[in-house]
């Protein structure tokens, strides 16, 4: 039985970019990315065509996640595979940046504190998107750390809930999320 062709993408499966005053070479690049190939390669068979257009789908996918400002730079990259390579290099950073990054977040967490306006939700939150910037940068913190930091950075008003918190014989092996939940409903008693 013979492949069948993907139909080409509709308006109503295609993001569609919002173009900007000065930015029409940009915005003409993105929306010929998602129209495919101006004209129809000449390849052997449905499956080198099928390929080739896939190909060109994960192309259009990865410049699509690129910045304007570095579209230009990217947009003649000739594959997938070289764009990823590209993408990387520019993005990914090297073994020295990693590490920096690393240390800057491992200081955020040292230093993390909640503001007196803030809510509770909007602080854990915050710290969330910290905890989960240290693992995605190999810098995981153990789960005592996580929750006496957490529980030595609420404001003043949260004093006798922290400490009874902190005082719970498994408080070490509490996931986060269930430490936040337990502490906010113990604020509604």
């Amino acid at each position: 039985m013979a492949e069948q062709d993907t139909p080409p993408p509709t308006i109503t499966t295609m993001k569609i970019p919002i173009i900007k005053k000065g930015d029409y070479d940009i915005w003409r690049m993105r929306m010929r990315d998602q129209s495919g190939p101006s004209a129809p390669p000449v390849l052997k068979t449905a499956k080198q065509l099928a390929a080739k257009r896939n190909q060109e789908r994960v192309k259009s996918i990865l410049l699509l996640a690129i910045p304007d400002e570095y579209l230009l730079k990217f947009h003649n990259v000739p594959d997938a595979k070289s764009l990823c390579a590209a993408i990387k290099s520019r993005f990914g950073g090297n073994e020295e940046s990693k590490k920096m990054q690393r240390n800057v977040l491992k200081h955020q967490f040292e230093i993390f504190t909640t503001t007196p306006n803030e809510s509770l939700d909007k602080a854990y939150d915050r710290f969330q998107k910290l905890i989960s910037q240290l693992e995605v940068h190999a810098a995981p913190v153990s789960k005592e750390d996580i929750n006496q930091k957490f529980l030595r950075s609420l404001p003043p008003s949260w004093s006798q809930i922290a400490l009874i918190m902190r005082n719970k014989p498994d408080i070490d092996q509490t996931d986060i999320d269930d430490l936040y939940i337990e502490a906010t409903s113990n604020n509604r008693s």
